[in-house]
Formats: structure tokens, C-alpha cells, sequence
């Protein structure tokens, strides 16, 4: 294939002024400062304040307030990105953040995600990006593998099953959950019925999933938090599932769909996914896994067993972006049959047909998701596991559970403190103790205080969470800058700030 010849006039210069958004040379200088910009950013942010002091609204006060007109030189947006947009950042990237769970990141992934969207490939159907679509299948499989996941989650066409690589776990339980509805209902009359579908999941679930079941059509009435304890390390009860379950079939209800999650966001619980699935099959329930953080540890051997009784689920996310060095988004999606998502999601306009997607010979991507356009993002998995292998990509996770075990070792030693529930992975929930004349309400609110006087000093970020309903502060290992003097640093502000709260707090 030859490529076009130039007109007349750009070969004379006649059109030297014409916008080129895409100048060779601009492309070059630009990456070049954006390049430099990252670099510097990523050696220098440990000294920058994890949270930023600044207030709502603070950013139209110091950039332009109506949009330019003319153009200025790229220097002028990377000064007002160094002066402005960063000194409001909270710093992800910074090896002192220990808040909600890690967002991990990488050289590979970087440089995948640039030469991504440099691309630019819109990968609805396999016609349109046959590379990306290929590559994003593989990148599925060789993580499946990693995960040691059935032959039924594979994408290599013998057993129907595969993969999609999505923006969010949201999106995960949504296009499963709208599959699973409308399996249901072609079951149980038809759409007249969808108020009789009911969904399962504990009350540790991610918040996502009641937003979900609403943007599915499920009557709030039929969603069902099976309330968990500390009896089970706040892990779902399959127990209470099963009844709740009868209850509602006996009740002329139809069971449709249960979440099971491998580490829930307030304590990493892992509910029991084996004996969930062995239930929801007695009520022909679709049972999706949401592994979206503590997927990620599950490829080395020692963790492996939190995934028991995959093999009859019948979906599972997990988020690279999280914890396996992949950058956002990038949530991986496997189901088993695939066209159980087509058969909901599929669309069929006469401008996208063509031979490849006639023949049945491929799975178009825009089937298995919400919206049609599809993002290039298997490029910078492909890129993370095929520059790094399983041996670097285990050593990270066995790393940053290793600096997790010694936290918590230090937060049992001293006697001010108390672990609220196991660790699991790598984050630890503690809070102080109840000691002296304390109350477990002042228990609590000197443990809010504590996360308060941390997060006020720019060197630290904790989160919290309430569980059972005691407040506790959930300190999460995994920050890819994270070394061990980051952890014990944080251990000895933790222990001075919380001195002075208990000593302020004496009669």
C-alpha cells in the first residue's frame, strides 16, 4: 500500500500556516517537556504534602476564567500545570499514601497507555482495531493464566468464554448484572417480571453495586445486604444467603444474581466463594466474583486459595490498576460464556456490519460493554506483564503484604492500640484502644482525631472506615514508590501523634 501524494501547495510552503494539531515536531517537543515534567514529578513527589491545603474553587481563582482565543506557546500550560493544577493534587502517587487502596503504577504502563493513546484506535469491532482487539484477548489470557482460572474464562475459542478489559469494577457488575436480569426474565415471563428478580450480596459489598442494581431496573426492595459480623471476619455468611435465598423463592421471587467479594474495601474480608457458588446454583443465580483489589495477590501460589470455587462462577473482575502496576483504567472482566453479555449488550447497525463480524469468527468488543468505543487499554497490560514477567509482578505483592505484616506487628505490640479484624493482604484496620475510663465512644472519636491530626500534617493520607459500628483507620500498603522506611516512618508519626491525643485527653 502507497501512501498519498502531497498537494501542490504543501510542497511549495503555500500553506505554512495552516493548523497542523498533530507537527511532527510539536509532538516531539511537547511529549519531550511532558516526559520530563513525569519524571521530575515522580522523584520529587515524596517531599510534596500527600493532601493538598487548598479550598473549593481555588482553581478558577488562578487560571482564566473564559477560555483563550488565541493560541501560546505549550510552555505557558506546563508552567500553569507546575504553578497551579499541582500544588491542588492529592499525590496517589506519593510512597505516603496509605488511603483507600493503591492506585499502582509503572515505566511500562506509562509508556503503553502514551503509545496508546498516541493511536488512538477506536476498538468497537474487531475490523476496526484487529490489533487491539487481538492484544487485549491475549493480555486477558495471559493474566487468566497468571490467576490459574478455569479453561472456561479463556478467550482461545474452544469453550466460548473470554474477556473485556473495562474502565471500572462498576462497569464489571453492571454489564454482568444486566446479562444475568435479562436471562431471568427470557426464564420467568419476560419483562413483566422484573419486579419479582432479587440480588444478593453482604452488607460489605462495594457501594457500587446498589448504584448498579438501580442503573439495572432492580426494585430496591429485591436488593438484599445479607448483614455480616465479626464472627466472620465480616465476610458474607453462605449460611444467612441460603435463607434469605428460600425466603425469597418461597415468597414466588426469583434469586437472579449474587456478588461474592475477595477483599472487601472497609477490611479485605473475603467471602466464601465456593460455598456461594455451590448455593446460587441450587436457584440458577448468576454469582459474579468482584476481586477488584485482592485479584492482584492471587497470582502467587500463597494467596491462590482465596479464588476456591471459581470454577463455578460464572464471572469475575479484578482491577490491574489497583494493585498490579497498571495504571487507570483498567478493570478486567472474565465470563465464562460469553454470549450470555452479547446475547444483552449486542448491537447490530447496518454501518458496522462486516465479514469479519458476520462470519461469527470474533467477538466484537462494543458487544460486551456499555458503550460502543472501545479505549486501546490491553496495550500497557500486554506491556506490564510482558516487561516484568509473573516473578516481578509476585515479588511486588509479596513485598507490600510483607510491609503490611510488619505494621501490623508494630500496631499489636503496643498496647494503645488494637486490630479490629485479621489483616488480610496488605491493609491493616486498627484503631486505639479503650483503655482507663475510655468509652468506646471515646475510643472512637480519639481514633477520628488521630486521622484528622495525620492527614493535617501533609505527610501522611489514612482513610477510615466504621464496621460494626466502631471508626477505624484503614492503612493500606501499596503505593508503588512504597519502600519500608515509608511504612516505619508513618508507624512512628502514627505512634507520637496518638501520645499527644491520649495525653491531651487525661483529666
Amino acid at each position: 500500500m502507497g501512501s498519498l501524494p502531497l498537494p501542490e501547495s504543501a510542497i511549495n510552503g503555500a500553506d505554512a500556516d495552516v493548523f497542523r494539531p498533530l507537527d511532527p515536531d510539536d509532538v516531539r517537543t511537547y511529549l519531550h517537556k511532558a516526559v520530563d515534567f513525569v519524571a521530575d514529578y515522580l522523584q520529587s513527589v515524596e517531599s510534596l504534602p500527600v493532601l493538598p491545603s487548598v479550598e473549593p474553587g481555588y482553581l478558577r481563582r488562578l487560571l482564566n476564567p473564559s477560555p483563550p482565543t488565541s493560541s501560546a506557546p505549550f510552555d505557558v500550560a506546563m508552567k500553569e500545570l507546575r504553578d497551579s493544577v499541582l500544588p491542588g493534587t492529592t499525590h496517589w502517587a506519593s510512597p505516603n499514601f496509605f488511603a483507600f487502596f493503591p492506585a499502582t503504577n509503572s515505566a511500562a504502563a506509562i509508556a503503553g497507555d502514551l503509545v496508546a493513546s498516541a493511536m488512538n484506535t477506536v476498538g468497537f469491532t474487531w475490523q476496526s482495531a484487529p490489533a487491539a482487539t487481538e492484544l487485549e484477548s491475549l493480555a486477558l489470557d495471559w493474566l487468566a493464566h497468571l490467576l490459574c482460572l478455569p479453561p472456561p474464562f479463556m478467550s482461545d475459542g474452544a469453550t466460548g468464554g473470554g474477556g473485556v478489559i473495562l474502565g471500572t469494577t462498576s462497569e464489571a457488575m453492571l454489564v454482568t448484572l444486566v446479562a444475568a436480569r435479562d436471562a431471568a426474565l427470557r426464564r420467568h415471563g419476560g419483562a413483566a417480571g422484573l419486579q419479582r428478580l432479587t440480588v444478593y450480596a453482604s452488607d460489605q459489598t462495594h457501594s457500587a453495586f446498589f448504584k448498579v442494581c438501580r442503573l439495572a431496573g432492580i426494585d430496591t426492595a429485591n436488593v438484599r445486604a445479607i448483614p455480616t459480623s465479626a464472627a466472620t471476619s465480616y465476610a458474607l455468611d453462605a449460611a444467612a444467603l441460603h435463607r434469605r435465598m428460600e425466603e425469597d423463592a418461597g415468597a414466588g421471587l426469583v434469586p437472579t444474581y449474587v456478588c461474592a467479594t475477595v477483599g472487601t474495601t472497609s477490611t479485605n474480608a473475603v467471602d466464601p466463594v465456593g460455598a456461594i457458588a455451590d448455593i446460587a446454583t441450587i436457584f440458577n443465580a448468576w454469582v459474579h466474583i468482584d476481586a477488584a483489589y485482592a485479584g492482584a495477590a492471587c497470582i502467587c501460589p500463597e494467596f491462590r486459595h482465596h479464588l476456591a470455587g471459581v470454577e463455578c462462577a460464572d464471572s469475575i473482575s479484578m482491577s490491574p490498576h489497583k494493585w498490579l502496576l497498571t495504571c487507570l483504567d483498567c478493570t478486567c472482566l472474565w465470563v465464562r460464556d460469553t454470549g450470555r453479555l452479547t446475547d444483552s449488550l449486542e448491537t447490530k447497525p447496518e454501518y458496522l456490519r462486516n465479514d469479519v463480524t458476520d462470519s461469527g469468527d470474533v467477538t466484537d468488543i462494543k458487544d460486551m460493554q456499555v458503550g460502543v468505543g472501545h479505549r486501546f487499554r490491553g496495550l500497557k497490560l500486554w506491556m506490564v506483564m510482558r516487561t516484568y514477567g509473573a516473578a516481578k509482578l509476585q515479588q511486588h505483592i509479596r513485598s507490600d503484604v510483607a510491609m503490611a505484616k510488619m505494621f501490623e506487628e508494630g500496631v499489636r505490640s503496643d498496647d494503645r492500640f488494637e486490630v479490629v479484624v485479621p489483616r488480610n493482604f496488605a491493609l491493616v484496620c486498627f484503631r486505639i484502644r479503650v483503655c482507663g475510663d475510655m468509652t468506646e465512644e471515646d475510643a472512637d472519636e480519639a481514633s477520628r482525631e488521630l486521622m484528622g491530626t495525620l492527614n493535617g500534617t501533609g505527610k501522611v493520607f489514612v482513610a477510615h472506615t466504621v464496621v460494626g459500628g466502631r471508626f477505624m483507620l484503614r492503612f493500606a500498603v501499596g503505593s508503588t514508590l512504597q519502600e519500608e522506611r515509608h511504612v516505619r516512618g508513618a508507624w512512628e508519626l502514627i505512634r507520637k501523634m496518638t501520645g499527644e491525643i491520649l495525653h491531651g485527653r487525661q483529666p
